[in-house]
């Protein structure tokens, strides 16, 4: 079992290899470039460090959303096209999803991604011995309300991504000692969090990997507007 697994939803482009209970490999950077011009490259420098080539891969796995819907859609499209070519299945995993594989903490788990203005991306999952259970499906969501749902909460959580540092500062400035931060080099997204979270998923194909934003993107939202004021 060799898997490859690519995480563009986010700041962060990262490229991770796993065989047979082994991750050999992964780079994450951070960057201001957009995602088409370092992943392939990233995953090209990934194969040939860990002395694997594409031919060897038995599946893919790849971040689909919610994020950056540019990074996500860079990534899908490069899974998509590397499935089809080397016929072989492919993992479309939740960047939140992932990110709490990734994050290397047990018990509740709550990624945080930001979005706009006061909104994030979150859910909370309760992980143990490698298993996940949905406590609070993903979704949009203000960081008020999600304060409150994490206040509600009966055991200590523990906070990850790029919109984890506010949430915790909130919610810490209210004597409540029952939250963490994630450490900081697991924080963002990476893949070796996205294979992780494949492994314990069901694989799908070329033909019906799609992203999930969590909300409309631009063209539907002038669209609906269009619409709706032809029709007002």
């Amino acid at each position: 079992m060799l898997i490859l697994g690519l995480e563009t939803s986010g700041k962060t482009a990262s490229a991770a290899l796993y065989e047979d209970g082994i991750m050999l490999g992964q780079t994450s950077i951070y960057t201001v470039k957009t995602q088409s011009q370092v992943i392939l490259p990233t995953v090209k420098r990934l194969m040939y460090d860990c002395g694997r080539e594409l031919s060897q891969l038995t599946s893919i796995a790849v971040s689909k959303g919610p994020g950056s819907y540019t990074g996500i859609r860079i990534g899908i499209a490069a899974v998509k096209a590397m499935s089809f070519a080397l016929g072989i299945p492919c993992f479309g995993i939740s960047s939140l999803l992932g990110m709490s594989f990734g994050c290397g903490a047990s018990g509740y788990v709550c990624p945080v991604m930001t979005a706009r203005k006061d909104l994030v991306y979150s859910a909370v999952y309760y992980m143990e011995n490698g298993e996940h259970r949905e406590i609070m499906s993903e979704r949009l969501i203000s960081e008020a309300e999600l304060e409150q749902k994490l206040m509600d909460i009966d055991g200590s959580v523990t906070l990850t991504g790029d919109g984890a540092e506010k949430i915790f500062e909130h919610l810490t400035a209210e004597n409540v000692d029952k939250f963490m931060l994630s450490p900081v080099h697991l924080r963002l997204q990476n893949a070796s969090g996205v294979i992780l979270a494949a492994l314990k998923s069901e694989p799908s194909d070329h033909m019906t990997l799609n992203a999930s934003y969590l909300q409309l993107v631009k063209a539907e939202k002038d669209l609906i507007e269009k619409n709706n004021a032809a029709t007002g």
